[in-house]
């Protein structure tokens, strides 16, 4: 099988296994803890049937879906995914191009491994910029600055990371600051020669939007220290206010749980939220995002756009969030296994496959364009 014949999520995931050797797939694939999460995630969209409506006509379906005034081809974009290079060397720019050819929106990773100013060149009114606090708020200031002087349209403030999470894969596979490969690690690496070859034909790829502040002439080691070193700092609503101040565009959290911290950010200025356990690789025994999803709808569903992430696998599950209250949805995962195995074509692959699904889905519960999608169409008991 070759990315051409991939028809669903299943089939990105496993030609992506196939490119990567173990200690990369594991990165994309694991969770924190026990992985229990994960597996909830997908869990409670199972737990969710849709009820189909009949007689309605649906020969016309509209897929299209209004955005912070923008209007985009599809109600879902590309959730940052770190260390993409890694995976397929340009890995950031691929899933970037693959976004604005499908006009849909793509965050940058606070980790990728392309720049702030490389996402403004190629895909300014695609791209938004996923902000890591740093601990230095010189550097985490200097960053929105950059994304503001590049002209993308959107600042996403990642709130769910207060410390590291105990990801069980990368500890046992030595996945982490300083790298220390076991020989093991190093052989099973012999295995995937084209992974292999790009790896040590461009080394450790570099996260250059780190790079100013690590020190002149930092190598791409250096600048992982560093960022490593800056990460996870204490993050306060005070922070939010200061960034928000000094964005002045659209504003958005990434990692709310609590209708609480929804209405705060409200409260704040922020135009945006993104329900978010991430992807169950922070806090494994966090309920799934779709099931805190409809009380944080309720709370401020007049008064912001909410977005969520996390478990997305099939155009059934965005149909399923859209119906309890998400303005818009962001995948991770799926375009990260799709560009994984196919570069730019695998991206866009992954795009169209949820596409497809979607579509199918909204003409089998007798819906003609997203607006229609309401909680009248969850099945529940």
């Amino acid at each position: 099988m070759d990315i051409d014949d991939a028809i669903n999520f299943e089939d990105l995931r496993l030609l992506a296994k196939r490119r990567l050797p173990k200690i990369c797939y594991d990165f994309i694939e694991g969770g924190a803890d026990d992985e229990i999460g994960l597996d909830r995630n997908q869990q409670a969209f199972r737990d969710l049937p849709l009820i189909p409506r009949y007689l309605v006509n649906v020969d016309k379906r509209d897929l299209t879906k209004e955005l912070f005034g923008r209007k985009y081809d599809l109600p879902y974009g590309i959730s940052p995914t770190g260390l993409a290079g890694m995976f397929r060397v340009g890995g950031d720019m691929m899933l970037a191009q693959a976004a604005r050819d499908a006009n849909i929106p793509f965050v940058m990773s606070g980790s990728s491994t392309a720049s702030i100013e490389d996402l403004g060149k190629l895909a300014p009114e695609h791209g938004w910029y996923q902000l890591y606090a740093a601990r230095d708020k010189s550097v985490s200031e200097d960053m929105i600055r950059r994304a503001d002087a590049a002209g993308l349209g959107a600042l996403v403030l990642t709130v769910d990371v207060p410390v590291h999470s105990n990801r069980e894969r990368n500890v046992r596979n030595r996945f982490g600051r300083p790298v220390r490969l076991s020989l093991a690690t190093k052989l099973d690496a012999l295995s995937y020669p084209g992974w292999l070859y790009e790896y040590l034909k461009g080394g450790l790829p570099m996260f250059p939007n780190w790079l100013p502040y690590a020190g002149e002439g930092a190598d791409a080691d250096e600048v992982a220290d560093f960022m490593a070193s800056m990460t996870t700092p204490p993050l306060t609503w005070d922070d939010v206010a200061r960034f928000r101040e000094i964005w002045p565009r659209k504003f958005i959290l990434k990692g709310i749980m609590h209708p609480d911290d929804a209405i705060k950010a409200a409260e704040l200025g922020c135009d945006g939220i993104v329900v978010s356990n991430h992807g169950a690789r922070q806090l494994d025994r966090a309920p799934a995002s779709i099931e805190v999803l409809p009380a944080i709808a309720a709370a401020v569903g007049n008064r912001m756009t909410i977005m969520l992430d996390s478990g997305i696998r099939r155009g059934s599950d965005i149909a399923t969030a859209l119906c309890l209250g998400a303005d818009f949805v962001f995948v991770g995962r799926a375009t990260l296994y799709g560009v994984t195995a196919g570069g730019t074509a695998g991206a866009t692959k992954a795009i169209e496959i949820l596409r497809r699904e979607l579509d199918l889905v909204m003409g089998q519960i007798g819906v003609a364009d997203l607006a229609s999608l309401n909680e009248s169409f969850i099945f529940k008991g």
